[in-house]
């Protein structure tokens, strides 16, 4: 059960278990605190995980919190207990607290350290996750509410180095943190400006900079309206050859030419408020030069019908990426598995969780079917359905997007809305430089920030191992 080897401990040090060293969850004379006293209250989210830090600012009085709560004190070591704090080290030494006096949540264990004994030696020593690991197989309770309990943690061994040596040990771990902790911050500062960078050429892209001086190279590029008037030609069409089809499935005939009147024509894009477009773009709702769909209701209660495939959902789609690691499987008849399948060049939408995430489907596994969560859209030629996905982005992490929402809590992006988007339409050359430029940054983006992630596994590798160290008395002088 013990977490490091003790088997050599160094010389001076000694073997004991944490009761013995510590007073584990030690009772507090609460009848001597004043109830109208003010005393600092720290909830589990006020302690930090794996980082030490904790915050007693919050103050309640002591009538409020005497009962249901957890009593503390300066210098003591909070240890959460409960899945999935206890993992995650939610651990801290409490400072200076409101009049002497601190409680918290009934999820801590408190280890108050006895004479001889450094808080921070202790504190470091049950944070690591050489410990938390071995804690966590032995954990009882139900999934979910699983804890470490109390005798566990006074039965557990700790390399124990005399207290002048325990106070070098915890000096030399926070120097070497210290140093650790400003590269992981360096880390975090370039993995933000990362996402600042992104933004930067999504934006640039949407809004034809990425691509200005690509236009002066090529002043004599098809306008945007020529490929519209094809891209209409082309939805006439595939409306006329669907219209007809309906009719023979009917066993009719068209005598003359006069159902092709009830074709709808295209609705002009509401470009109130919209930027001014570089020359040769133009704005187009997405339901003209697209085909929108929302996926398949699921209802376990009607009568399970046809096969059984897997689908999508929201949560498989994530910016620029589908996730199939978790899916799951509903009935679908002969007579929708076209209705509700998708193919590769799909691009799918959420219409709810995060509304207007996107990305486009591979093709990669056939047989694959989606949700009502999310919106299937089928470009017609001349369109590179990747812009919708950059432009999407911009818009959601912009801000933008979300006055095309409906709901003033839960939003959705409904298939009307999403339908009568105003779209940006370059011309079909332009399209290509474009996805060629934001592509090209996003793969250094990408593989930057896989390298930024490699280096922050390893630093906290090396937070661990300087632990290690520290407890096998590779510290000493």
């Amino acid at each position: 059960m013990n977490s490091l080897s003790l088997n050599a401990t160094p010389e001076g040090w000694s073997v004991a278990r944490i009761g013995e060293v510590c007073d584990v969850n030690p009772r507090a004379n609460k009848t001597e605190i004043p109830d109208d006293l003010l005393v600092s209250f720290v909830p589990m989210p006020a302690v930090g995980a794996g980082d030490g830090s904790i915050d007693v600012s919050q103050e309640r009085r002591a009538s409020e919190v005497k009962k249901g709560f957890t009593a503390f004190k300066e210098g003591d070591v909070l240890f959460a207990k409960i899945t999935p704090c206890m993992e995650n080290g939610k651990m801290a030494v409490v400072p200076k607290v409101a009049n002497g006096h601190g409680f918290g949540s009934t999820e801590f264990h408190v280890l108050r350290p006895k004479e001889g004994v450094e808080a921070r030696y202790i504190y470091y020593y049950v944070s690591s996750q050489n410990f938390r690991g071995v804690a966590e197989r032995y954990m009882t309770g139900a999934v979910g509410q699983k804890r470490v309990s109390t005798t566990y943690l006074k039965e557990q061994e700790i390399p124990l180095a005399p207290l002048n040596q325990q106070k070098r040990i915890v000096a030399e771990i926070e120097k070497q943190f210290s140093r650790l902790d400003e590269a992981v911050a360096n880390l975090k500062r370039v993995k933000a400006n990362l996402k600042r960078y992104k933004a930067a050429v999504l934006k640039a892209a949407v809004e034809g900079k990425l691509t200005e001086e690509w236009r002066k190279q090529n002043p004599d590029v098809e306008p945007a309206d020529k490929l519209l008037e094809r891209i209409l030609e082309e939805r006439r069409a595939k409306w006329e050859e669907a219209e007809l089809a309906k009719m023979k499935a009917k066993g009719k005939v068209p005598k003359n030419d006069k159902w092709k009147g009830k074709y709808k024509e295209p609705v002009a894009p509401d470009t109130d408020g919209l930027p001014e477009l570089p020359e040769g773009w133009v704005w187009v709702r997405v339901d003209v030069i697209a085909e929108v769909m929302l996926g398949k209701m699921l209802d376990r209660k009607k009568h399970q019908e046809g096969k059984e495939l897997p689908y999508l959902r929201n949560v498989n789609v994530r910016w620029g990426a589908v996730d199939t690691g978790d899916l799951l499987q509903m009935f679908f008849k002969d007579s929708e598995l076209v209705r509700y399948g998708i193919r590769a060049g799909d691009v799918l939408v959420c219409e709810g969780g995060e509304p207007g995430r996107a990305a486009i489907w591979d093709g990669k596994q056939s047989g694959m079917m989606y949700q009502k969560a999310l919106h299937r859209v089928r470009f017609l030629d001349g369109y590179d359905p990747l812009l919708i996905v950059f432009y999407l982005e911009h818009l959601a992490k912009s801000g933008r997007l979300e006055r095309w929402f409906t709901g003033s809590t839960i939003k959705h992006f409904t298939r009307e809305s999403f339908a009568g988007l105003p779209l940006l339409l370059p011309p079909r050359d332009e399209q290509v430089a474009i996805v060629e430029e934001v592509e090209k940054s996003l793969s250094i983006i990408s593989e930057t920030a896989e390298q930024i992630d490699k280096d922050l596994r390893r630093a906290e590798r090396l937070r661990q191992s300087i632990l290690k160290k520290a407890f096998q008395g590779g510290f000493n002088r």
